[in-house]
């Protein structure tokens, strides 16, 4: 049986109703059974306050993971609208996103062997880590905003150098679609903190009887970011092709204004950002101390049988 700490008690108290014994519990005992529909273990009770007091930061995490839905959708139709020749040699659009699978490697090795063990020397006075999973998520967040800052800064200068003349867009613009690295590699780095960080938070905060649910918590993410991600773009091509206008984000893109829609993105992340930051300051972690000391008591109890299978065949021997 885990034992909770009491901050998960401070919030969702109207909970503790399902564990109170009323009289018709008592009746209901005497006559052989309880109706666990009627009376829930206390643990029960602390194991649904702590997915509940996680919904807040889960919510947070939606935005981002529209933002890094675009890195598969709208930021391959950007590129195929600038120069992706080199030489004779042609670039495809989605084979950009090896910058970001580069960036994620090089930013976990900086996070692991630079930033980690330097946050580690300020750690506070009362033992706890320097960067938090909180801390490295809200990070995460702040890197996704310059990624769609600068991406709409790339818009703008494609569509500068673009051939508004041309029927299509495929590659109708100057630019080199090398300019699009930077917001991969962005992209990569606010991965490296956001989704790892997100992982290991919502699987420390659970219990192990919910460990399976904190990592669904990441896929839900995904998926609901996956769906806002194109109920947003519905709406914004709804909304900005009214008056016969080209809208944001039409077939031909040299006439439509992608960057706006980039900086939308960037607005509503900086927004979620500070919601973000309520929530994480509200939020006071747990720690399942049960857990620690059966694992100290295992290895006692591990160390204790070797001792004796060890001294079983040296009596033998004597013998």
């Amino acid at each position: 049986m885990q034992v909770f700490q009491h901050v998960s008690v401070l919030t969702c108290r109207f909970l503790d109703r399902a564990a109170y014994i009323t009289a018709r519990d008592l009746d209901d005992k005497k006559q052989g059974g309880v109706n666990p529909w009627r009376l829930c273990p206390v643990t029960q009770v602390e194991e649904v306050k702590c997915i509940l007091r996680l919904m807040p930061i889960w919510l947070c995490t939606i935005i981002y993971s529209v933002v890094f839905t675009q890195m598969a959708s709208l930021f391959v139709e950007q590129g195929a609208a600038m120069k992706t020749t080199v030489s004779d040699f042609k670039i495809p659009p989605a084979s950009m996103s090896s910058f970001d699978i580069l960036s994620v490697a090089l930013f976990i090795f900086i996070y692991r062997r630079v930033l980690e063990p330097l946050a580690n020397r300020f750690k506070k006075k009362d033992g706890t880590k320097g960067i938090t999973e909180l801390h490295r998520m809200g990070i995460g967040l702040v890197i996704a905003i310059l990624a769609m800052v600068a991406a709409g800064v790339v818009e703008c200068f494609r569509l500068k150098y673009a051939d508004k003349s041309c029927t299509h867009c495929d590659g109708s613009s100057s630019l080199s679609i090398f300019w699009q690295v930077p917001q991969y590699s962005l992209i990569g780095a606010s991965e490296v903190f956001m989704y790892v960080g997100q992982l290991e938070f919502f699987n420390a905060q659970t219990p192990d009887g919910l460990k399976s649910f904190g990592s669904a918590l990441c896929m839900m993410s995904m998926s609901m970011g996956n769906f806002v991600s194109s109920l947003l773009v519905t709406m914004v091509v709804k909304i900005s092709t009214e008056d016969h206008m080209p809208g944001w984000i039409p077939r031909n893109l040299n006439k439509g204004h992608l960057d706006r829609f980039y900086f939308l993105l960037a607005a509503l992340t900086s927004i979620d950002l500070v919601v973000y930051i309520a929530c994480a300051r509200w939020y006071k972690c747990i720690k399942l101390e049960a857990k620690d000391e059966m694992q100290d008591m295992m290895s006692d109890d591990e160390n204790d049988t070797d001792s004796d299978d060890y001294e079983e065949p040296m009596k033998d021997t004597r013998v």
